[in-house]
């Protein structure tokens, strides 16, 4: 009886436990359980055990393609055959590419022209079928719209979308496994696709983990929406993490609010230093977006905020390795 009348909190959002074990199952055959990579000389800098789930290393160059996969793999043989739609500026749009080329359905991709050529460059070697647009949201979706409404595609949202969440979830369950003693983990946020699906799949494992965030100073509306309660837009957004410039959906604010201890703020100086770190440390190619957890954890918002001086083996979600490099050149010669 006690046992049925136990609160199971995380079926009140998109996705839950029972939804990632799911797509785990689905995707596990496709997918690389990437590595985790610990330095004890980065452990020295910030007085703590910090390991690195290195998404940089799965399929596409980023997480994106754990939650792009089972969501195309989870549609019905009608709706696949239509085809998929997606707008992205780079790391989704090349995970739907891959999953659709995996299932041999046709794709249709809207980018806005300011991506990174990386990135474009991954969707058309993947096979997608690239849609130009304007870099603002409304033309992006406007697009998609017009697309879907001509073709019969399925929209594939890069984030706002619970088959999206519940991929990008499986994370969790290997992290977990790979590094059970974890007390903390330190994930990038944007739409927060994939700060809901660790966090939701973390918190049923243990209901005793921090989950924090990472948000770029130029691109800071998840830590706006976070103190005011209710979702905040920006006009604009300025940050070298291209890949951290959207904003909360509806499915993926409820978990932020709920579960997401805090968010830290760091600049774009502090995201590329540990870039830096990671290339001469770690010897890894890592994209801003994905090198942002350990520049939160080195920050003094981290380090000197009395409320997180228990968090010792604190897990780093490094989101994706596909580095625009011309841009990055020029950041280091200003």
């Amino acid at each position: 009886m006690d046992q049925e009348e136990e609160p199971q909190v995380e079926s009140k959002y998109a996705a839950d436990i029972s939804s990632i074990t799911e797509a785990h199952t689905r995707i596990k055959p496709h997918i690389h359980k990437t590595p985790i990579l610990s330095s004890e000389t980065i452990n020295s800098f910030v007085g703590r055990s910090l390991f690195f789930k290195c998404e940089c290393f799965q399929k596409g160059g980023a997480f994106k393609f754990r939650g792009a996969c089972n969501a195309i793999l989870s549609l019905p043989e009608d709706q696949a055959s239509r085809g998929v739609v997606t707008h992205s500026s780079g790391n989704h749009a090349a995970a739907v590419s891959l999953a659709a080329k995996l299932r041999g359905v046709p794709t249709y991709i809207i980018i806005p022209k300011t991506a990174p050529k990386c990135k474009v460059g991954n969707v058309i070697r993947y096979g997608g079928q690239v849609i130009w647009s304007e870099p603002s949201m409304q033309s992006r979706e406007g697009i998609a719209n017009k697309v879907q409404q001509e073709t019969g595609a399925v929209l594939i949202h890069p984030y706002n979308d619970g088959r999206i969440i519940s991929g990008q979830g499986t994370i969790s369950l290997e992290l977990l496994d790979q590094v059970p003693q974890l007390d903390t983990i330190v994930v990038p946020i944007s739409g927060g696709g994939l700060i809901s699906g660790v966090a939701l799949a973390a918190k049923a494992i243990n209901p005793n983990i921090r989950v924090l965030a990472a948000e770029p100073c130029g691109a800071d509306d998840a830590a706006r929406s976070k103190a005011a309660g209710t979702i905040v837009t920006l006009p604009e957004t300025n940050t070298l993490a291209d890949g951290l410039r959207a904003h909360l959906g509806s499915l993926t604010w409820p978990v932020v609010r709920d579960l997401v201890e805090d968010i830290i703020t760091v600049d774009d100086k502090e995201i590329v230093d540990a870039m830096k770190l990671f290339y001469e440390i770690l010897k890894v190619a890592v994209e801003p977006s994905g090198a942002i957890g350990l520049a939160a954890v080195l920050s003094d918002k981290f380090q000197q905020n009395p409320a997180w001086k228990n968090c010792n083996n604190i897990g780093i979600i490094v989101s994706g390795g596909n580095v625009d490099l011309g841009v990055l050149w020029e950041f280091f010669s200003k």
